[in-house]
């Protein structure tokens, strides 16, 4: 994605958390680590009910109060046949806020939760014991034998 350079001042107590956010995290150049942080912010902001929660594979969109993830929401909806009041009655201890939430977030930003909900169906049984061979029923790191 192309980008602009922009001067900006920040106060010195804001750079001094950035810095320590970066530090903390191993990785992200401070460049990088402001432009995901601001990312997400202009995110909460036009999606109020929205935060987003760390993940083996980065950061996710999830909704306030419900423990769930924006994705699972919407793979949900799809299952439902996006039928908003059965989607109702598949979580009905979620508010219509919570639930607005999620869709008004799949609305503007679909690329990310469709490539979210992909990666989850690529799931399969053998393909989680190829990865996590220790998951496996009767292997030796395995619970159940």
């Amino acid at each position: 994605m192309a980008s602009r350079a922009r001067g900006l001042r920040l106060p010195e107590d804001l750079e001094r958390d950035l810095e320590r956010e970066r530090r903390l995290r191993g990785g992200p150049s401070f460049s990088e680590l402001a432009v995901s942080l601001l990312r997400e912010a202009v995110r909460m902001r036009r999606v109020p009910g929205i935060y987003f929660v760390d993940g083996l594979d980065g950061r996710r969109a999830a909704v306030w109060g419900t423990g769930l993830e924006v994705w699972e929401i919407i793979r949900s909806y799809r299952e439902v046949g996006e039928d908003y009041e059965r989607l109702k009655a598949a979580y009905p201890w979620l508010s219509e806020s919570q639930l607005g939430a999620a869709l008004s977030y799949y609305r503007l930003y679909p690329e990310e939760i469709d490539a979210r909900i992909e990666r989850d169906e690529r799931w399969t049984p053998e393909s989680v014991y190829r990865e996590f061979p220790f998951l496996r029923p009767g292997s030796a790191g395995s619970s159940r034998v």
